[in-house]
C-alpha cells in the first residue's frame, strides 16, 4: 500500500487538518503522543483540544501544533467543551477522540455527556474520526449503542473490545478475526483490534498486520497509533486503508526503535521520530 502523495505544489492545508481531543490531568502524555504522531505521519495542521493544564504541558514540548483550551471540571473536560469543539470542527477536518481523556480514581463528572454529545456531533457532520481508549470505554457504557459510521476507525485493545461486545478477553483472543469482524458489523465502523498480529476489519473484509514487536507493549504506544491513523485520514486516505497502513507504519517504527534501543528500552515517546524513519523506509 502506497503512502499518500506529496505534490510539490502544496501548502499545509493540502495535507489536511486534524483536531485531536485528548488528555486529562492524569494523562497529559497521551495528548502529546497522539498529537505529535499525526504531525510526524504528514498531516499539515494539527490542533490539540484539551484542558488548560494539558495544553500548557504539551505546548512546552511541541511548538508545531495549534492549541484549543477547553473548559475544565475536575481532572478532565467540562460539559461546555462540547460546543467549543464543535464550533472548531470545520468541514474536512479529521477528528481523534479518546486518548487519555479520563481520570484516575475520580468521578468523571461531565465526561460521559461530553463523549455522547461529541459522537452525535461527529456523526451529524459526517466527520472522519478515530475513536480510541477512554472514548471507547465511555461508548461501551452507553445503554443503547448506536451504529457509528464507516467514516470511523475504532482502535480497541482486547479488554476494550471485550467491554464493547460483552464477552471475555479470552473469547476474543481465541478468534481475533471473528471478534474484529463482529464488532465492525455491529457498530458499522472500521475496527482495528490491537495486539500481536493486529486485525483490521471492515465487515467481512479483514487484514492482518505483520509488523511490530514487543517494544510496542508500552503505555502510550496506542496513542501514537491513533495519531498516525488520524494523520493518514487527513491526507485523504480511505478509513480501512488508513488503518491498515497506520498499523504497518506503527509496527515498523517499533521495529526500528528496538534495533537501536532494544525491545526492552523503547518508550512510547521514542516512537514519533521512528515514525518518520518508517515513512522514509516505505518510500523506497
Amino acid at each position: 500500500m502506497q503512502l499518500p502523495l506529496r505534490p510539490s505544489d502544496s501548502n499545509k492545508f493540502t495535507f489536511g487538518n486534524v483536531l485531536n481531543i485528548a488528555g486529562s490531568l492524569n494523562y497529559r502524555g497521551a495528548a502529546y503522543l497522539s498529537t505529535v504522531s499525526a504531525l510526524r505521519v504528514g498531516a499539515g495542521y494539527v490542533t490539540l483540544a484539551a484542558i488548560p493544564p494539558v495544553v500548557e504541558s504539551v505546548a512546552a514540548q511541541l511548538p508545531d501544533a495549534v492549541y484549543l483550551p477547553l473548559p475544565q471540571y475536575g481532572s478532565t473536560m467540562a460539559e461546555g467543551a462540547v460546543q467549543v469543539i464543535l464550533d472548531r470542527l470545520k468541514p474536512g477536518t479529521v477528528c481523534s477522540l479518546g486518548c487519555g481523556i479520563s481520570a484516575i480514581e475520580e468521578d468523571l463528572h461531565d465526561l460521559p455527556f461530553v463523549v455522547h454529545a461529541l459522537l452525535e456531533g461527529l456523526m451529524e457532520r459526517k466527520t472522519l474520526f478515530v475513536l480510541d481508549a477512554d472514548g471507547l470505554n465511555e461508548f461501551a457504557k452507553f445503554e443503547s449503542k448506536p451504529k457509528l459510521s464507516d467514516r470511523c476507525v475504532m482502535t480497541p485493545h482486547p479488554k476494550e473490545l471485550s467491554r464493547l461486545l460483552n464477552v471475555s478477553v479470552e473469547t476474543i483472543q481465541k478468534n481475533r478475526i471473528d471478534a474484529a469482524r463482529e464488532a465492525s458489523k455491529k457498530f458499522g465502523t472500521i475496527v482495528l483490534l490491537k495486539g500481536h498480529r493486529t486485525v483490521i476489519a471492515n465487515g467481512n473484509e479483514f487484514h492482518i498486520n505483520e509488523t511490530g514487536c514487543s517494544a510496542l507493549a508500552k503505555a502510550g504506544s496506542g496513542d501514537c497509533l491513533t495519531g498516525i491513523i488520524a494523520g493518514l485520514l487527513a491526507q485523504k486516505m480511505e478509513p480501512f486503508d488508513a488503518a491498515v497502513l497506520g498499523a504497518k507504519i506503527h509496527g515498523i517504527a517499533g521495529e526500528l526503535a528496538a534495533k537501536e534501543l532494544s525491545e526492552y528500552g523503547v518508550l512510547a515517546s521514542d516512537l514519533p521520530r521512528y515514525i518518520a524513519k518508517a515513512m522514509l523506509q516505505l518510500q523506497h
